[in-house]
């Protein structure tokens, strides 16, 4: 089993839409938590999460989140709220 530690940045394009920045991939949470309170200083948005699954059978779980600051598209904040 592996786990993923993901750091997702938003921005608003000229429009008021929300565009997804490059995702980072942390090494740990720890260091997902410090890239993501960096990040929520200068982004309209931003997410932290984690994701273990198994890389053999493709079968992983729901993500957990580890971090969540200003706006998220609706998509992501309903999913990470249920």
């Amino acid at each position: 089993m592996i786990t993923y530690f993901v750091v997702q940045s938003f921005t608003l394009g000229s429009k008021g839409a929300f565009l997804a920045d490059i995702p980072l991939q942390a090494t740990g949470p720890d260091h997902a938590l410090r890239l993501a309170e960096r990040l929520a200083a200068t982004k309209v948005g931003v997410i932290a999460f984690s994701r273990s699954g198994d890389l053999a059978t493709g079968e992983f779980e729901d993500a957990t989140v580890l971090f969540m600051s200003g706006d998220l598209p609706s998509d992501v904040a309903e999913a990470m709220a249920a």
